[in-house]
């Protein structure tokens, strides 16, 4: 399953172009988190990023391609983030750890913020048709990451059941987490979330 998306023209860049693209894309990222897509405005992104209007165009055609560049920074920083982590999600004590790892991370953030793809994704799902393939194409990268490691699992003979299913079912599991973590702030409900679905891949996996 594919999902595809136009990505924004990149144009050959200096090393200074890319920092100053980079620096607009940050702010734009976190003033987006922060107050929404609709409430942050183009001079917001001036003003946070140190750039002058001019040079925001330069990089974006408009605010559009500047959300997909969003998308994209926000996909790779969430991704990046528990890279270390995946490659240990073929035994159930990396799963573990990296369940740890999530919600110590929310504990850090005070159980504000929630998942920044997916808080994008809820907030133009319904208005941007472009955007919310972006999204969702992050969060396919998202869900192969976690299937990559169950399906070494099952290929092991360990695991009996569909990897890719089981992948799906655990990120849905993350986000209904997140959310409601957001909401009550306490990271009880990403515990006992991630917790359920990794018993159930316990009791998936095929006793020697």
């Amino acid at each position: 399953m594919t999902t595809e998306t136009r990505r924004p023209a990149q144009r050959k860049l200096t090393r200074k172009g890319q920092e100053t693209r980079r620096r607009i894309v940050a702010a734009a990222a976190t003033l987006m988190y922060e107050r929404g897509v609709t409430e942050a405005t183009l001079e917001d992104v001036r003003a946070a990023a140190g750039v002058s209007g001019s040079q925001i165009y330069h990089y974006f055609a408009d605010k559009q391609e500047l959300l997909l560049a969003v998308i994209e920074f926000q996909t790779e920083a969430v991704l990046d983030m528990q890279k270390p982590l995946f490659a240990g999600l073929d035994t159930m004590n990396g799963l573990r750890q990296w369940r740890d790892a999530l919600v110590e991370y929310q504990l850090r953030l005070q159980c504000r913020g929630g998942c920044p793809i997916g808080s994008l994704g809820s907030e133009i799902a319904e208005t941007n048709p472009e955007a919310r393939l972006a999204a969702a194409s992050g969060f396919l990268r998202w869900e192969s990451a976690i299937s990559e490691g169950l399906q070494k699992m099952h290929d092991r003979g360990e695991l009996d059941t569909d990897p890719d299913d089981l992948a799906l079912a655990l990120l849905t599991a993350l986000q209904g987490g997140l959310l409601l973590t957001q909401l009550q702030r306490q990271v009880r409900p990403l515990e006992v979330a991630l917790d359920a679905m990794l018993d159930h891949v316990e009791a998936c996996r095929k006793r020697a």
